[in-house]
């Protein structure tokens, strides 16, 4: 299969939680980690950043359409039976 940008397939891309740390969200980007989290920290990532206590979860939802990649089907949906 085919990485996306730098190093995550769809398929990881469609298996990611509801929301991921910034360095997940910036490898499904192409970006170093630490323009991630200078981004992050400046309101300028690519898709919304939730503060949470002292950490950053970007959303995977927003990140999947930044990346043009449409919501899975019921039949797509991983651990669907």
């Amino acid at each position: 299969m085919t990485a996306l940008r730098d190093g995550l397939t769809r398929a990881e891309l469609l298996a990611l939680p509801v929301t991921v740390d910034v360095p997940t969200a910036a490898r499904a980007l192409g970006l170093g980690r630490s323009t991630a989290y200078e981004l992050a920290r400046r309101g300028e990532f690519p898709c919304r950043v939730l503060r949470v206590g002292c950490s950053y979860r970007v959303p995977t939802a927003g990140l999947m359409r930044v990346l043009g990649i449409e919501p899975p089907t019921p039949e797509e949906a991983p651990g669907e039976p």
